[in-house]
């Protein structure tokens, strides 16, 4: 069975950096789409950052230039680095695998395995 877990979350100053972890069990992250979304208190669930199974890899217009996803396949782990963080960051980080093999897709219903999340708080 696929399972997800995050790691990495926590509190920093804006301007700070962290870097979250998910680790992956039971899945190939060079065959399939791997995101990291975010839900902020009171808000919806947003797309934060996706890496294609081909590597290719996108990011909301809020974290451009600011966020990095990366993967290391023979660890099954998914990476996201997090640069010049603002308050407004501050979420619960979940990491998702998609439901399909070889597809590319930016919408929650596209995947089907979650983490728990991770608590990331950035103070001001």
């Amino acid at each position: 069975q696929v399972q997800l877990v995050e790691s990495g979350g926590g509190l920093a100053q804006a301007g700070g950096s962290l870097r979250l972890s998910c680790a992956a069990s039971d899945r190939s992250l060079s065959t399939y789409t791997m995101a990291w979304f975010r839900q902020a208190p009171g808000k919806e669930r947003e797309f934060v950052a996706v890496i294609a199974y081909n590597g290719f890899t996108s990011y909301t217009d809020s974290v451009k230039g600011r966020f990095s996803i990366s993967r290391d396949s023979p660890k099954n782990t998914l990476y996201l680095q997090m640069n010049s963080l603002k308050p407004e960051d501050t979420a619960v980080y979940y990491c998702a695998t998609s439901r399909l093999q070889s597809t590319l897709t930016y919408s929650e219903s596209g995947y089907a395995y979650w983490g728990q999340g991770t608590q990331v708080t950035v103070s001001s």
